[in-house]
């Protein structure tokens, strides 16, 4: 599993030009799921994006978690994240989860995320997406669930 995690002061997501969905103060997570992924893949990352502390304590050090600050979390699929783009100009996506297997990982995500009692947003798998992401640093992370 790939991600970009960036911290927001606030962001949303307008699903096929309708429906919006939106957060406060938290974690913007674009989600990707490649062929190895499973439960426990699922679980170690959400556990990870719960306690990573990237939020300022008083004194402007990187010190509190999204748990700490009592933030939100709005998580997108985006399996482009994992183009390779080795050969040519036209990015493959060979590492990724098939349609079908990437759906079911990012439903298994979303709920592993909102048992967490995070609150939690989420894009919906497969659509055309609007996402307006205000950047709080900036900070981004990039986290693989194969380096955990």
């Amino acid at each position: 599993m790939k991600t970009v995690i960036q911290r927001v002061k606030n962001a949303s997501v307008t699903i096929n030009s309708s429906e919006k969905r939106e957060i406060s103060k938290g974690l913007v997570v674009l989600a990707a799921f490649g062929q190895n992924d499973d439960g426990d893949s699922l679980r170690k990352v959400i556990e990870k994006i719960r306690k990573l502390r990237i939020f300022s304590n008083a004194e402007g050090k990187f010190d509190k978690s999204l748990e700490d600050i009592n933030g939100e979390l709005l998580i997108i699929s985006q399996f482009t994240l994992y183009g390779n783009c080795k050969k040519g100009n036209r990015p493959d996506f060979l590492g990724a989860a098939s349609f079908e297997e990437g759906k079911k990982l990012y439903e298994e995500f979303l709920s592993i995320a909102k048992d967490s009692g995070l609150k939690v947003e989420s894009g919906e798998f497969g659509a055309d997406m609007l996402v307006e992401i205000n950047n709080d640093g900036p900070v981004t992370i990039i986290l693989d669930s194969e380096n955990l």
